[in-house]
């Protein structure tokens, strides 16, 4: 399957682009490709475009990258929407509250129920699987 996309040239910190037609599994920085059909200096905004060749190639079957879509939808070659080529940050949904919440009633607690819960057992099983630590004193000796 043909893909229309950009190909990074120039020197670092100093990018230009080609715009090619090329192969959709081979790698943008590939050296064969089948159609040049134009280029792009993000830093000077120079363009230069063959519209008719990019119109062509599409009839044929060749896909656009969202970047040069966009690109290409800025300048007119095509009309339709820009796509958001940046990935979007995904945060955990929280579940929607009901529409009606009653308001929490507060809780009365009387003074006998807070002292059956201060004296509740512990649980001997607990108590016991517990490890015992010796004193350092008894384990020099």
């Amino acid at each position: 399957m043909l893909m229309i996309r950009f190909q990074r040239i120039g020197r670092k910190n100093d990018p230009a682009f080609r715009m090619l037609v090329l192969e959709k599994a081979s790698g943008p920085k590939a050296g064969k490709y089948v159609d040049l059909v134009g280029t792009y200096n993000p830093k000077t905004k120079a363009i230069t475009l063959q519209p008719e060749r990019i119109k062509d190639w599409v009839a044929k079957g060749a896909q656009v990258s969202p970047s040069l879509m966009n690109l290409l939808i800025s300048k007119g070659v095509f009309e339709g929407k820009k796509k958001n080529v940046l990935p979007l940050k995904t945060y955990p949904v929280a579940a929607p509250a009901p529409a009606e919440t009653p308001a929490a009633a507060p809780v009365e607690v009387s003074v006998e129920e807070v002292a059956m819960v201060e004296e509740a057992p512990v649980e001997e099983a607990a108590v016991e699987a517990a490890p015992v630590e010796e004193p350092a004193a008894e384990a020099a000796a």
